[in-house]
């Protein structure tokens, strides 16, 4: 792979696919000021979505911003000119007028921009995207060196998809060698789109596939992403008091029926079985703002919240984990996953343990990672 761009830290680069609604924007506006410049957020755009408070992000991160819902580049352009260190995301199949804007407002504000290439809906092999990339590149009048390149995958949710994934985009990241770009990341979705089907009221396991992914990949230098604790798919809204929390290769997920006593007491409820968890974090609270939240409602010291806060606590940990796991020595163990306390049944399904324990949701696929 061809060198970074100069100004590049040296640490991991982190670049979560998240929307621009106020859960994200909340818990990016919490990151502190040494996280802060190790992630930049490709943020999905779209109409009606809160585009002041772009502005407000904190100092020392950047964040990418795709308009494809957008029906013209006027609202990043508005940010840019008031300050907002923010860059341009371009599609690999973007309108030659549009590619022209994008172009002129990479140049004129901080120099570079991200091309996100779509490996489901993109039809794009390594011959063909080369030949769009170089259309994108007359077109903007940005060089490889200014671009940053995101294979987004999409969703991977299981083995099978493990499977049929890797192989498509080792062989664009062998195409990406031929290009000096700026940086090469690869982007997955893992959660399911159906998590209503879930049980409630204990914690249930569920593999983090776009992690095994790029743990597959770590040898040919590409950075992280994925799509932070959504789903790459959207699905059907969460109705009761829930929590997405992650844990080295695995998420923990809180649904908490609304049967039985308030919502406070509920959320409370929820919360403390989160903080007595054995993938409760050793720094506890102090871990991100988010852990923070939920140790609060743990111990009754404020209120149940609302969907959007519980998403926001649950991204602000993600990021948190996220950043902490790849700052980790090269040459350190891999993650383990968490230790289940309970015998396995022949059908997958974990027994009811101690509430802490939860267990573990039947995959689709054999959940070792092995693409073999």
């Amino acid at each position: 792979m061809a060198s970074a761009h100069p100004g590049r830290t040296a640490e991991p680069v982190y670049r979560p696919v998240l929307t621009a609604g106020r859960s994200e924007l909340e818990a990016l506006g919490h990151l502190d000021s040494d996280s802060a410049v190790l992630v930049v957020p490709i943020l999905t755009l779209a109409v009606g979505d809160p585009v002041d408070l772009l502005g407000r992000l904190p100092a020392g991160l950047t964040a990418a911003v795709d308009l494809a819902g957008f029906p013209d580049t006027g609202p990043l352009l508005g940010l840019l000119r008031r300050g907002a260190p923010l860059v341009p995301v371009i599609g690999f199949a973007e309108h030659a007028d549009r590619l022209v804007a994008q172009g002129a407002m990479a140049r004129s504000h901080l120099g570079w921009a991200v091309l996100r290439l779509r490996l489901r809906t993109d039809p794009y092999g390594p011959d063909a995207a080369t030949g769009a990339a170089e259309r994108i590149w007359r077109r903007t009048g940005l060089m490889p060196e200014q671009c940053d390149l995101l294979l987004d995958v999409g969703e991977v949710c299981c083995a099978a998809d493990l499977r049929a994934t890797e192989p498509r985009v080792r062989r664009l990241v062998d195409w990406a060698r031929r290009h000096a770009w700026r940086s090469v990341t690869v982007v997955a979705g893992a959660m399911p789109p159906a998590l209503p089907a879930l049980p409630d009221g204990e914690p249930v396991r569920l593999a983090r596939w776009d992690w095994r992914l790029w743990r597959n990949l770590t040898g040919l230098g590409v950075d992280y992403g994925d799509y932070g604790i959504r789903t790459a798919t959207p699905g059907p809204p969460e109705r009761l008091p829930a929590m997405r929390y992650t844990a080295d290769d695995t998420w923990w997920i809180y649904r908490w029926s609304r049967r039985g006593g308030r919502g406070d007491d509920r959320v409370a409820e929820l919360c403390r079985a989160v903080v007595t968890a054995p993938h409760w974090p050793t720094a506890g609270a102090a871990f991100s703002w988010g852990d923070h939240e939920i140790l609060r409602r743990a111990r009754g010291a404020a209120g149940a919240g609302s969907a959007t806060s519980w998403a926001a606590w649950g991204t602000s940990h993600h990021l948190a984990h996220v950043l902490a796991t790849l700052r980790q020595p090269s040459g350190a163990s891999p993650p383990r996953p968490v230790p289940y306390r309970g015998r396995e049944r022949p059908d997958g399904h974990r027994p009811r343990g101690p509430r802490h324990g939860g267990r573990t949701w039947p995959s689709r696929g054999d959940e070792s990672g092995r693409t073999g």
